[in-house]
C-alpha cells in the first residue's frame, strides 16, 4: 500500500457535538453527548452493542436528525441532508452496498463518477488499498477480506476530508489487518480526519489519538489511550510459574497487593510492578515470569461490564 499525498488541513474542529440526544419513545439511544473531533485527528468510538454508536455516527453523517442538541461537521450542519457535505465525507459501513456484477475497477469507476471524479481515481485507489490484483474480478467473486478493502476504497475514491470507518478490519486476516493499519496511518499523516468504530481494542489503542467509550448512549470515558490507561486504578498482573515460590512468599513480595492462584501459577496483582519484579529478582526466580500491563481493553471491560451497567 502506498502512502497518500499530504493535503492541507483547514483550521477549526472537524466535528462538534453539543448535548446531542436521540430518543425513540422511552428509549434514549443517545443521551446528551458532547465532544469535539479536531481536523486531522484519528478518533475512536467504542462501546458494546446497543451503546448508541451507530445512532450517533448516523446523526453526524446526516442520516438521522437528533431529538435535541447541535451538530457541526466541517463547519456545516449535517441535517437536513446537506449536499455540500457529501463530497467532503467518505463512509464505510459493515453492510456496504456494491455493484456486484461489475469488476472491482468498474465498481470504483462508477462510484467515482457519482462524485464527478475522473475514472483514473479508481486505479489509484485500488493500488492504495492493495486491490490491484483483483481489479478485474467481479465484486460478487472477491473474498471477504477483499470486499472489506473494496468498501474502504469506495469511501476513499473521491478523496474526502473526513472518513467514517465502521469495523474496517472485520474479515481481514492478520497480515491484511496490519497492512490496513499502515494505510490508515498514511491517511492520518496526509491530514485526513478519521472517525473509527471497532471492537478490536488493541487496534483502537494502537491507532487512535483519542477514544470515547460509549455506554448507554452516554460518554463514560474520553481521552487518549495512554491517558485512560494512566488514570486507571486497575493493577498490573505478574504471573509466576508454578513451583517457583509459595503462596505465602508471593504475598510477602514488596509491592504485592493481592495474590491469586491461576491453574497452579501464582498471579500477583500490583500497582507497582517494578517493586515486585525487583523483589523476585532478589530471590533469583525471574525466569519465566510474565508481566501483563493494563490495556485499553481492561479499561473498556471495567466501564462496560455488568457492574458498570447497574
Amino acid at each position: 500500500m502506498n502512502a497518500v499525498e499530504q493535503t492541507d488541513v483547514e483550521p477549526g474542529p472537524a466535528i462538534v457535538l453539543t448535548e446531542v440526544r436521540k430518543r425513540y419513545g422511552d428509549v434514549h439511544a443517545v443521551a446528551g453527548v458532547s465532544l469535539t473531533v479536531q481536523r486531522g485527528e484519528f478518533f475512536g468510538l467504542i462501546g458494546p452493542n446497543g451503546a448508541g454508536k451507530t445512532t450517533l455516527i448516523e446523526i453526524v453523517e446526516g442520516l438521522r436528525e437528533p431529538t435535541s442538541g447541535s451538530v457541526s461537521v466541517l463547519g456545516l450542519p449535517p441535517t437536513p441532508r446537506n449536499p455540500a457535505l457529501l463530497p467532503r465525507i467518505g463512509v464505510q459501513t459493515q453492510t456496504s452496498a456494491f455493484f456486484v456484477r461489475l469488476t472491482a475497477r468498474e465498481h470504483l469507476e462508477t462510484v467515482a463518477a457519482l462524485y464527478g471524479v475522473p475514472p483514473e481515481a479508481a486505479e489509484r485507489t485500488l493500488e492504495l488499498v492493495g486491490l490491484t490484483a483483483a481489479a478485474n474480478t467481479r465484486v460478487n467473486e472477491v473474498s471477504g477480506g477483499q470486499r472489506q478493502r473494496l468498501a474502504i476504497a469506495s469511501a476513499l475514491v473521491h478523496d474526502p476530508e473526513l472518513l467514517f470507518l465502521d469495523e474496517p478490519t472485520a474479515a481481514l486476516d492478520p497480515k491484511a489487518r496490519r497492512d490496513l493499519w499502515r494505510l490508515l496511518r498514511d491517511l492520518k499523516a496526509a491530514g485526513k480526519t478519521i472517525v473509527y468504530t471497532t471492537h478490536h481494542l488493541d487496534e483502537a489503542e494502537a491507532l487512535c489519538d483519542r477514544v470515547a467509550i460509549l455506554v448507554g448512549g452516554a460518554v463514560r470515558a474520553l481521552g487518549s489511550p495512554r491517558e485512560l490507561i494512566g488514570g486507571s486504578e486497575l493493577p498490573t498482573r505478574v504471573t509466576i510459574p508454578a513451583g517457583r515460590i509459595s503462596l505465602e512468599q508471593a504475598k510477602e513480595l514488596d509491592g504485592a497487593d493481592q495474590v491469586v492462584l491461576d491453574d497452579g501459577d501464582l498471579v500477583v496483582e500490583t500497582r507497582t510492578p517494578g517493586r515486585v519484579l525487583a523483589a523476585l529478582g532478589a530471590t533469583g526466580e525471574l525466569d519465566g515470569v510474565q508481566t501483563r500491563m493494563v490495556t485499553l481493553e481492561d479499561i473498556y471491560l471495567e466501564l462496560t461490564g455488568p457492574e458498570a451497567a447497574r
